[in-house]
């Protein structure tokens, strides 16, 4: 992940005019994508979904350049994005579909498709291609059906988790950034009891949190406990609530919550909320996405534009089993290729040629960036977007078919401290992220019975960090998880992980 591929941008246009010279597409009389592929034409037809209000025009000089550099026309079937999903599955269900897909995630329709045969099993020809070959295993695995690849994932940051810290209150009273739990534990009562804004008050504490509870999964894969799926010890998976490393955290909770390290509204504040008392200066820890950090300085900034190095960001705290994190699943949707209209290997192999070349520089820059003069301008080593909103009309909406395989190479904007600090630890998070075997395991149980079996856990826990239940309080929810479906769940997913490996 993250290795160039060393390929020469020259070679690979000369080598990408011959091989996509004759790509598969519908005929030219078939714009509205009905499936029809004739093999000797050199059209692409993408379904995909737009989050603007306007599409690009059919002659964007964006759209234009795309197909000059990858000497393919290129046909776009936009979508409005609220109205996505039912247009997806009329699609599906009329059994006439373009080439390629936009899958904006995995649900029953696409699921049920996949293991139809309504859409080709990449997997095995991913190794020819110099950028789809670097696709990142977790990510793949997480994007995955059955554990067969039915698209290109399109990447998002997999370490993207961190510690959003006040780096001034750790210099007001003299502490290196914490680096361990049991640093951090002292930090959160130092923030709490040692008055780190020098106001004289007792008006902070350490850790805001709220009722999301995905700080909590976080900081428990720290103390060693599995993401969500862990080894049973015998081969098969144990649910991360059934571990002794989660009752760990969770005591490390209770404590720091009793001490009032933690705010004590945390499980009724809604996550919109979270940000507000470390912006006001009430809280001086956040556990959430590192790119929080730069959020939390931009909005610090807007109060005061003097208050300039206020934060910092960290990865992960040092537990029992080493440095862990909690990864993103790293994806968000999937470019699939539909059988229908891409009848055979040859044509596949020419559409995969295509869609890896999106993921060169000079393509993913396109896409995402524009053309210099119209919607961006060069400065030094970063570039300043356009506002002109006829300019960006071009663009708006391509960068739903970028993929970012093996990395995001598009234009940087400039950068501040801390938005190279956030790539940093984000880059880093990506050697301690403990992946969730479980993942690409379709549980139907899960699909009528989840929302129920994931709020006893979670109500359970939350009763356990406030006090109003104690071990032997926890233990009984998971008793109520088991017999109300949590042992069906479990036999299950053991089973078609068994059925994986």
């Amino acid at each position: 992940m993250g290795q160039k591929t060393g390929f020469k941008k020259g070679a690979l246009l000369l080598s990408a005019s011959l091989v996509l010279s004759t790509i598969l597409g519908a005929c030219s009389t078939d714009k509205a994508g009905s499936g029809t592929a004739t093999g000797g034409t050199d059209e692409i037809t993408i379904m995909l979904p737009n989050f603007e209000a306007e599409n690009p025009p059919e002659n964007s000089p964006v759209i234009q350049k795309l197909e000059e550099l990858t000497k393919v026309d290129v046909n776009l079937q936009w979508v409005p994005s609220s109205s996505y999903e039912d247009k997806f599955n009329i699609t599906l269900a009329s059994g006439k579909l373009p080439q390629i897909m936009v899958v904006l995630g995995k649900s029953p329709s696409f699921i049920n498709a996949a293991r139809t045969g309504a859409f080709w099993e990449l997997g095995p020809y991913l190794k020819d291609y110099p950028n789809l070959s670097q696709m990142n295993e977790i990510i793949t695995n997480n994007a995955s059906i059955d554990g067969k690849t039915y698209g290109i994932y399109r990447a998002r940051a997999l370490g993207r988790n961190g510690v959003t810290i006040r780096k001034d209150w750790l210099e007001n009273l003299g502490l290196a950034e914490p680096k361990t739990i049991d640093e951090f534990y002292n930090v959160l009562k130092a923030f709490t009891k040692d008055d780190p804004d020098g106001n004289g008050k007792d008006d902070t504490y350490g850790l805001v949190a709220s009722k999301f509870t995905g700080p909590w999964d976080n900081m428990q894969v720290w103390f060693g406990a599995p993401n969500k799926w862990g080894d049973d010890g015998s081969g098969g998976l144990i649910p991360a609530h059934e571990t002794s490393e989660y009752m760990e955290a969770l005591k490390f909770f209770r404590q720091i919550y009793s001490e009032g390290l933690v705010n004590k509204d945390f499980a009724v504040m809604d996550a919109t909320k979270l940000p507000d008392p470390f912006v006001n200066g009430q809280a001086g820890i956040m556990v959430d996405v590192a790119d929080n950090a730069q959020r939390m300085d931009q909005k610090i900034l807007d109060k005061d534009p003097n208050a300039t190095g206020r934060v910092d960001v960290l990865q992960a705290m040092e537990g029992p089993k080493g440095l862990r994190d909690m990864p993103t699943s790293g994806y968000s949707g999937l470019i699939a290729i539909s059988k229908s209209s891409v009848k055979t290997e040859e044509d596949l192999k020419k559409v995969l040629s295509f869609l890896d070349q999106l993921n060169e520089p000079q393509l993913q820059a396109l896409l995402y960036n524009g053309l210099e003069g119209k919607q961006y301008e060069k400065k030094e080593d970063y570039i300043i977007p356009s506002t002109d909103k006829l300019a960006l009309r071009d663009l708006q909406g391509l960068n739903q078919i970028l993929m970012f395989v093996p990395e995001d190479r598009t234009l940087r904007v400039q950068q501040t401290p801390v938005r190279e600090k956030v790539a940093q630890v984000q880059k880093a998070n990506e050697e301690i992220v403990i992946a969730n075997p479980g993942e690409p395991l379709i549980s139907d149980v899960y699909a009528q019975k989840g929302p129920q079996l994931d709020n006893i856990i979670n109500d359970a826990r939350i009763k356990y960090i406030v006090g109003q239940i104690d071990e032997k309080g926890f233990e009984d929810a998971v008793a109520l998880w088991k017999n109300n479906g949590g042992d069906d769940y479990v036999k299950e997913v053991n089973e078609l992980y068994a059925a994986l490996k």
